[in-house]
């Protein structure tokens, strides 16, 4: 799939507007094959081992739901020294106005996540605009952009203030505000907790949220802004309810067996495409966002 290049094209910084170019990796270079899930599948703290065949047939669904947006797909290789975790390229990477930042990771095990990324996007002609140095550490499903000059950055396990410092500097003064959003200690079934397993935005004035644990000062700053609330359920937390995938603007995805939330979803005025995720989501703990890198996104 093509479109103009990434010279061409003008990014909008925003987790709603439409999806022009997007950054994966299929289950089938991330997983490998059956022997490679079942040596890592427990020390990655998934739940569960994926089952090989079911997760290329979960996937090729989840990015059938992507393609039919009509935006570029740039597709990552297998790579070495890599793990299962992988498939989950948000993480290692951030989008700026400048290009593409490199993330440094808080999961030791996914160090290398960060390069691979970089030789695919640079052979595609993405410009790489910086990096994060260690001690610095700075995941991807840490930040949010609310709007193109707003920026939310969740600060806990992946994510230190050394991270967020040199992401300040490597931003060089092109946002108006940049809100550090203190993450809780969450004792969940995986070992993570992004500032995105909390907060989804779906469109301009609309996010998807769980108000249990999301943190009171960053929820009325939300509301100060004007957006509205899709709750995610307690039942549906942790079956990833509130990781939800915009598409564009109120056109999104999620996993199937959300019902509550994608009601309320709906009743906002959403239009929501479900996927399976049991293989590619459930047992790793990453939800649609988690599954992408969006490289840009337009007006």
């Amino acid at each position: 799939m093509t479109s103009a290049c990434p010279e061409q094209r003008r990014e909008v910084l925003s987790e709603h507007g439409p999806l022009a170019a997007v950054l994966v990796k299929h289950a089938r270079e991330a997983f490998i094959s059956e022997a490679v899930i079942a040596s890592q599948w427990k020390q990655l703290h998934f739940s569960a081992a994926p089952d090989f065949s079911r997760a290329i047939a979960e996937y090729d669904r989840f990015l059938e739901l992507i393609a039919d947006s009509g935006c570029e797909i740039v597709s990552l290789p297998q790579g070495s020294g890599l793990t299962l975790d992988s498939i989950y390229t948000r993480d290692a990477a951030i989008v700026s106005a400048e290009g593409v930042i490199l993330a440094s990771m808080g999961k030791p095990s996914r160090a290398g996540e960060p390069a691979a990324q970089a030789e695919e996007l640079r052979r595609e002609g993405w410009p790489i605009a910086g990096s994060i140095a260690p001690p610095g550490r700075l995941e991807g499903g840490d930040l949010v952009w609310l709007d193109q000059r707003t920026l939310a950055v969740g600060l806990g396990a992946r994510t230190n203030s050394e991270g967020i410092r040199q992401l300040k500097v490597l931003l060089d003064g092109a946002f108006d505000e940049l809100i550090v959003v203190p993450l809780p200690d969450y004792p969940g079934q995986h070992d993570v907790m992004h500032l995105m397993s909390l907060i989804s935005p779906v469109d301009r004035d609309l996010a998807v949220i769980y108000a249990r644990l999301l943190p009171d000062a960053f929820r009325r700053t939300l509301l100060s802004r004007g957006f509205r609330f899709v709750d995610v359920p307690d039942e549906e937390f942790e079956t990833m309810g509130g990781n939800v995938l915009a598409l564009g603007p109120s056109d999104c995805v999620m996993l199937n067996g959300n019902p509550k939330t994608r009601a309320a979803l709906e009743t906002a005025g959403a239009q929501v495409r479900g996927y399976d995720g049991q293989e590619i989501s459930l047992k790793g703990g990453g939800g649609p966002t988690c599954l992408t890198r969006p490289l840009a996104r337009l007006e």
